[in-house]
């Protein structure tokens, strides 16, 4: 299982428009074949700075993800409100305690 942790810095008068778009595309994000896992988390004190946090089957899933029609329309409209290049990880899970 592959973890993608994304990190996103927007223009404060952009966030309801991300948070809005966010908000039409997570079920299809989560739906995508190979994702198991998806949550969008905000920083508690510089709240313009968002994560995504997902989880993937493989690296090829997520490959096919990013090469898709719905992360293109996603990322198109997501882009352009940044303030700061984002920053992304694809990281291997080594343990989770519940």
């Amino acid at each position: 299982m592959l973890v993608r942790i994304v990190k996103m810095s927007f223009e404060p008068s952009k966030i309801d428009e991300f948070l809005a778009n966010f908000e039409t595309v997570k079920e299809k994000i989560r739906a995508f074949e190979g994702c198991q896992f998806l949550e969008l988390y905000r920083d508690q004190n510089t709240t313009n700075i968002f994560f995504t946090y997902s989880y993937w089957n493989s690296e090829a899933d997520l490959h096919h993800y990013r090469h898709s029609e719905l992360f293109k329309g996603v990322w198109g409209k997501t882009k352009p409100l940044f303030n700061a290049k984002p920053e992304a990880w694809s990281v291997d899970k080594l343990e989770s305690l519940k």
